[in-house]
């Protein structure tokens, strides 16, 4: 297997002999087994790497809005080895299609018929969510009782908290440095704290993702969706939170918001890291979501 992207230097886009963002990330989905499931008119798309385990269920991983499986490149390969992973493309994201609805019913009800036709029917998995993946997992999961066995968030907005100070530019008509340097600033006012993590694969993927998003999602977050649907979640919560998620600030009051519905949730913080603490803080995030994964689910109150 070729290196992980955390495992190389920051600023360099070199992964076991792969100089490219795009080899990198067509090298990767060239391992993965893909299946397609129904999505409103057409079809919802899944990458599967790893073997199956009868005794540790499948994770399922979610990314954010405007992305699509690659925001998890930096820990596909690591979870492999302990789990079956199932990388989706959200609908409206990635190559699948809009659901049949565009709210979290409609979205909800792809992902249970996909996650039951890869898995199984009355197979438990681990949902693992990253900012809008999660409010969408939060919500399968509460209506789709028996899909999960448990649900993870990272970064997750739709808590009715304060947002943080976003800094985007305008990239449109821009060209070579001055577009790179956009792009690089956007990574790092939204996505990433540290200037050397804003890499060409970073903003590789912030591009090619964003081409393919069709799904308003904000108001499927904003301001409160997230924690209003947490009380209806029948299995456990926990989450991971980068230490300066730019949108989400002030993780220890995430905490006590989520610990407010659950108050035995497994809360961690991956320091020095952004939002996009999986691809950021890989060295820290892999080892904090597998410990989490490999513990017995609690009981909830």
């Amino acid at each position: 297997m070729a290196a992980l992207p955390g495992k190389v230097p920051r600023g360099t886009t070199t992964c076991g002999g792969i100089d490219e963002p795009a080899a990198l990330v067509a090298a990767l989905e060239a391992r993965a087994r893909r299946v397609e499931t129904p999505c409103g008119n057409d079809t919802m798309a899944w990458r599967i790497w790893g073997a199956e385990h009868v005794e540790r269920p499948p994770v399922v991983l979610g990314h954010g809005a405007q992305g699509a499986w690659s925001h998890w490149i930096g820990n596909i390969e690591a979870l492999a080895q302990r789990f079956m992973v199932i990388a989706a493309d959200l609908p409206g994201h990635g190559d699948s299609a809009l659901p049949a609805t565009p709210d979290h019913a409609g979205i909800s009800a792809a992902l249970a018929e996909g996650i039951r036709q890869i898995v199984g029917d009355g197979r438990a998995v681990d949902l693992v969510g990253f900012s809008f993946g999660g409010v969408a997992f939060a919500h399968c999961a509460a209506l789709h009782p028996g899909i999960a066995r448990r649900v993870i968030l990272i970064g997750c907005g739709g808590l009715d908290t304060p947002l943080g100070n976003i800094d985007l530019r305008r990239v449109r008509g821009l060209r070579g440095e001055a577009r790179e340097a956009a792009l690089k600033a956007n990574l790092l006012g939204l996505m990433l704290h540290h200037p050397e993590s804003a890499d060409g694969l970073a903003m590789h993927l912030l591009v090619a993702n964003a081409r393919k998003a069709r799904l308003d999602v904000p108001g499927l977050v904003l301001p409160d969706r997230l924690v209003t649907v947490l009380p209806k979640v029948a299995v456990p919560v926990d989450a991971l939170w980068g230490e300066f998620d730019r949108p989400h600030p002030e993780p220890a009051l995430q905490e006590a918001v989520i610990r407010g519905i659950q108050p035995g949730a497994d809360f961690r913080v991956i320091a020095s890291a952004g939002h996009w603490a999986m691809y950021e803080r890989p060295d820290a995030f892999n080892p904090a979501l597998i410990d989490m994964l490999e513990s017995s689910p609690r009981a909830l109150l």
